[in-house]
Order: C-alpha cells, then sequence, then structure tokens
C-alpha cells in the first residue's frame, strides 16, 4: 500500500462530507447522501433546510448529519441561534456547526460568546454534539485561537472546528496546532475533537493535520470520535487514493 492510500484509508472515515455551496440543491443533497452511505463517511455537513431531506435519505445508516448555525456570519443573535438549532435538531440533525460570535470574542465581548455557547450547550444533549467554528482566519494570532479554543472548551464543546471555509484564510496548521495544544491540556479531562475545515483539497492536506494530530496527541487518539475533516473536494481524491472510483 503507498503512503497515500495508507493516508486516505484513515482519512476516509474522519471525513464530513460537505456542501455549503450557494448553488446547493436537493439533487445535490441527494448524491451527497449516496456518496456519503456508499463510502463510509463519518457525517455529511449540509445547510439546515436540508436537514430533513439528509435525514431520510440516510435512514439506517451510521452517517451522521451536522449542519450549521449562526453561520457564516457568527453574530450574536442567540435567540435565534437557540430556535434555529433546536428546528435541525427536530429535523434529525445530530450536530451542530456553530459559529463562535469571534467579532464580539475579539472586541473583549466574551459573556456574549459564552451565553450563546452555553445555550447551544443546552439545547444539544444526549448523542448530538456540538462543534464550535472559531474562524481561526479571522482571530489571525495563535494567542487569540488559544484563548477562543479554552473558553470553547469551558462552555462544553465537543470539536473545535478551524473554519467555515467562507473567509479568505481558512484552516491553517498553525491554527489546528494552537488548537490541539488547547485540547491536550483542558483542565476538565473531557473529550474534544479537532476539525479541521476550508481549503482540504487533497491527500497530503489530509496527511498533514493528521501527522500534526499524532504528533500531539498521539497515533492511538485520531479517531471519528476526535478528528474530523470537514470538505466538499477531499472526497474524490481520497477515493482515488483508495483505488476506488469516485461515485
Amino acid at each position: 500500500m503507498t503512503d497515500d492510500a495508507a493516508i486516505a484509508r484513515r482519512a476516509l472515515p474522519l471525513l464530513d462530507l460537505t456542501d455549503l455551496s450557494e448553488s446547493c440543491s436537493e439533487a445535490a443533497i441527494d448524491t451527497l447522501c449516496r456518496d456519503a452511505r456508499a463510502s463510509r463517511v463519518a457525517a455529511i455537513c449540509v445547510w439546515p433546510h436540508y436537514v430533513s431531506r439528509a435525514a431520510r435519505l440516510l435512514a439506517g445508516s451510521p452517517v451522521r448529519i451536522a449542519t450549521v448555525i449562526n453561520f457564516p456570519a457568527g453574530g450574536d443573535d442567540i435567540e435565534r441561534a437557540v430556535d434555529d438549532t433546536t428546528e435541525a435538531l427536530a429535523d434529525g440533525a445530530h450536530e451542530i456547526d456553530l459559529v463562535l460570535p469571534y467579532r464580539s470574542f475579539l472586541a473583549g465581548e466574551t459573556g456574549i460568546c459564552r451565553s450563546m455557547l452555553g445555550a447551544i450547550r443546552e439545547v444539544c444533549d444526549g448523542d448530538r454534539l456540538l462543534k464550535v467554528i472559531l474562524e481561526s482566519g479571522e482571530l489571525a494570532t495563535s494567542t487569540a485561537i488559544s484563548a477562543a479554543s479554552r473558553l470553547a472548551i469551558e462552555s462544553g464543546a465537543d470539536f473545535l472546528k478551524t473554519s467555515t471555509g467562507k473567509c479568505p484564510i481558512s484552516a491553517t496548521p498553525e491554527a489546528a496546532e494552537a488548537m490541539l495544544l488547547a485540547i491536550r491540556d483542558r483542565a476538565d479531562g473531557r473529550s474534544v475533537g479537532l476539525k479541521v475545515s476550508g481549503g482540504l483539497r487533497s491527500v497530503a492536506d489530509a496527511g498533514r493535520y493528521l501527522a500534526l494530530a499524532d504528533r500531539i496527541m498521539g497515533p492511538a487518539w485520531v479517531s471519528p470520535r476526535t478528528v474530523r475533516l470537514g470538505a466538499s473536494s477531499l472526497h474524490a481524491a481520497l477515493m482515488s487514493a483508495c483505488g476506488e472510483p469516485a461515485r
């Protein structure tokens, strides 16, 4: 097995197969769900108004359904975020990818951030995961990313996610490293994962972040419960490296 094939076989079960494009359609969701079933990825990630359709198409499948809230702007309307989350969960979502109110965070208004994350955490009960999108490219510095990571962990995040993919700077190894260090050094002992999202297109991209997680957390740490790769274009590259045609 080639190195690329080994990386791809390791990465494929970690994939959050994503379509958050403006041109997304019911037909695109049908294709996304078909591909997710066939390649046994961890989850799909779709706009909230497609959750119920995805739930029907993936019924009986282990593939989880993620959706985005407060996305992509990262505003501070807590009531709307709670209402949108409640509706998405009722429609069949298993995972909520919530954008941190990062402008409020940068302005020092951390109370707004804690209030929003705490309110969504209360709604995401049972096995429903809360993945907090830090929008690391807008936070800009490792110091700010580390502080935002700690705030999200303290507020009950199950995963830290790098970015929306809608800003000029998406995932970077430097941001992922700061987030992993915050996860490693968390005080409460809870399991917290990392989702790398934005700009992942090649097997080499996936391998870079897996190697980073191995170095900081240890190679036994990586699993779909601790690492996700959020991408729309990575799937075909992984399937090809595995020797399987992209469906």
